[in-house]
């Protein structure tokens, strides 16, 4: 009677058979699969904006047709896309303002390289050091933003006055342009730099030349290369104004010929090629943040 209350009482998976051997014990109940919750996107998000650009693009090109296509606005003021390319296909054969396509974009690459490699080479050290000590940062502070408003074209007397008609003048107008944006970020880059990173550095033992090119340098550098990006598209909207300066080559000069003629056409055109310069500048800089700064934006 004993043996058939305890053997009524115990679980099942102590129970034995009827021939007394202990019964296999049930399966652990399987635990629910976890819930993956995706954070919820903020801003532009992950997926590429380039499908909305080249919509927009062709969509502004549609509505240059068919207001030049339906005379609301006249040819003289508006020329056609056709007409515009078929101006393009001539300056690249046979040339315009007694020079070939490639000369006048060959003087119009040296005089914006020049300036750029002056403003950063300049610009980079002086910016660091201007966000590393506050004297550094004090002399030439008032300066630069003083100037860093003002369109290049207030200043660009003073550069014929002092420098002359020659190339000198419009490279320097140029450097000018662009060295203030590069100054300026490299120096909020240092600015940047959270404090943390510097004192656990420095617990470490790290030298002011260690804590300099694995700390301040790295952090700095997204700034820097943000601040170069703008000072090249600067560049390219002040290299018009560079090459009024008694040139006979560049892209400017020779929308400023077309201007005087009225070939509103020959004008597209040069824009054009402007802003595939200028285009292919901000793409190699944004190719050179992926390879330097892989980490921007991911922490």
């Amino acid at each position: 009677m004993n043996d058939l209350v305890l053997n009524y009482l115990l679980p099942t998976a102590e129970k034995g058979d009827e021939y007394g051997n202990a019964a296999t014990p049930p399966p652990a109940p399987i635990p629910p699969a976890p819930r993956t919750v995706k954070p919820r996107g903020f801003g532009v998000g992950e997926r590429s904006t380039v499908p909305i650009s080249i919509g927009a693009a062709l969509a502004l090109l549609l509505a240059w047709w068919l207001v030049a296509q339906t005379g609301w606005v006249p040819s003289l003021f508006m020329p056609t896309p056709a007409e515009v390319w078929a101006t393009g296909v001539t300056i690249f054969t046979e040339g315009y303002a007694n020079a070939t396509l490639w000369e006048h974009v060959a003087a119009s690459l040296t005089r914006i390289v020049s300036a750029a490699v002056i403003a950063v080479g300049l610009g980079v050290p002086l910016g660091l050091l201007m966000g590393l000590n506050r004297w550094a940062k004090g002399v030439p502070d008032a300066p630069i933003e003083f100037y860093w408003p003002l369109p290049p074209l207030a200043y660009l007397p003073l550069m014929i006055i002092w420098l002359g008609i020659g190339e000198t003048s419009k490279i320097a107008l140029l450097a000018l342009a662009m060295f203030a944006p590069v100054v300026l970020s490299a120096q909020a880059g240092v600015r940047a730099l959270p404090l943390e990173r510097v004192n656990a550095a420095l617990s470490l033992g790290a030298t002011r030349g260690q804590l300099f090119t694995h700390i301040v340098l790295p952090s700095a550098l997204p700034e820097i290369l943000t601040g170069i990006r703008i000072a090249l598209g600067v560049g390219w909207g002040t290299l018009v104004a560079a090459e009024l300066i008694a040139s006979t080559r560049g892209i400017g000069y020779m929308i400023m010929s077309a201007s005087h003629f009225l070939a509103t056409d020959a004008v597209f055109v040069g824009i054009g090629v402007i802003a595939a310069l200028a285009f292919s500048f901000s793409l190699a800089m944004r190719l050179a943040e992926r390879v330097l700064v892989p980490w921007k934006g991911k922490h």
